[in-house]
C-alpha cells in the first residue's frame, strides 16, 4: 500500500473511531508498527492527529468524542497536577461531585482518605472510591454508556437532581473565553448543567489544551463558575478576563 494511500485509510478510520491504536493499525493495514508510527509523526506535522503513548487520535467534530481507554493516557501528568491542586479545596464533611471526566479520576484518586461524601455518575470514578473506607460514595444510575464508562438520560437526571453538594468539579472538551465551557457529548453536558444548579461552589478541572476551544454543546458560561483548575498558570489575556466576571483561576 502506498504511503498516501495507508494515511488516507488512518484518517477514515480515525474519523470513523476517534482513536486509533498503533497495533491494531498496523495489524490491520499489513505493515510493521515503526511504518505506523512515522505515519503518526508525518500526520501529526501535518495538523492531521495528535500522537499519544501507543496510538493517536482526534479531536475535531462533533460526533469525536474520544474513548475513555484512549483519554486515560493523555496528558497524564497534566490531570495528576491539576488532582492535587483540587484536593487542596476538599475538606473533612464536604460533600462533592465527580463527573466522569478522566481528570476526575485522577480527582478521586487523590480523595481515599478523605471522610467525605462523593456523588458521582461515573462507574470509574465508584470503582476508585469504593477501595476507600472514609469516603461515602453516591453512585447515580441510568443508561450506562461503556465508552465512557459513566451513567447518563433521564434516571441520571432524576438521581442527580436529589442533592445539593458542596463543591462540583467539572470537566469539559473545551473552554472559551466568551462561550464558556462546552462539550461534544450530550448526556456528559447535561448531567454537569443539572449538578451546576445544585452546587455552592463549581470548579471547572481542565488542562490547557482545552483552552480557547468551543464544541458543540453548552454546558455553562464562564459566570456560573467558582473558578478554573488548570496544570498551568493561565495567560494574562484569561486572567483579566476571569477577574472581570469574579472568576477565580488556580
Amino acid at each position: 500500500m502506498l504511503a498516501i494511500a495507508r494515511r488516507n485509510a488512518i484518517l477514515e478510520l480515525l474519523r470513523e473511531h476517534q482513536s486509533v491504536n498503533v497495533t491494531e493499525l498496523a495489524a490491520a493495514l499489513g505493515v510493521a508498527t515503526e511504518t505506523i508510527r512515522r505515519d503518526f509523526k508525518e500526520m501529526e506535522a501535518a495538523g492531521q492527529l495528535i500522537r499519544t503513548h501507543g496510538g493517536a487520535y482526534i479531536t475535531e467534530g462533533v460526533q469525536n468524542d474520544i474513548s475513555v481507554s484512549m483519554r486515560s493516557v493523555i496528558r497524564q501528568q497534566e490531570k495528576k497536577l491539576i488532582a492535587q491542586k483540587c484536593a487542596r479545596f476538599i475538606q473533612t464533611g464536604d460533600s462533592i461531585f465527580l463527573d466522569a471526566s478522566t481528570t476526575d479520576w485522577f480527582i478521586a484518586q487523590e480523595l481515599l482518605e478523605k471522610h467525605i461524601t462523593v456523588l458521582t455518575n461515573s462507574l470509574k470514578v465508584a470503582e476508585i472510591l469504593a477501595a476507600s473506607s472514609t469516603v461515602k460514595l453516591i453512585l447515580a444510575g441510568g443508561n450506562y454508556a461503556p465508552r465512557t464508562m459513566s451513567f447518563f438520560g433521564e434516571q441520571t437526571v432524576e438521581d442527580l437532581s436529589r442533592y445539593y453538594v458542596d463543591k462540583a468539579f467539572l470537566s469539559c472538551r473545551t473552554v472559551h473565553m466568551e462561550y464558556g465551557a462546552t462539550d461534544s457529548n450530550e448526556g456528559e453536558a447535561l448531567a454537569r448543567r443539572t449538578v451546576l444548579r445544585r452546587s455552592r461552589y463549581t470548579y471547572l478541572a481542565v488542562d490547557h489544551s482545552k483552552l480557547d476551544g468551543i464544541s458543540f454543546l453548552n454546558i455553562c458560561p464562564l459566570e456560573d463558575l467558582t473558578g478554573i483548575i488548570c496544570d498551568q498558570p493561565l495567560s494574562s489575556e484569561w486572567q483579566s478576563r476571569l477577574k472581570e466576571i469574579n472568576v477565580a483561576s488556580f
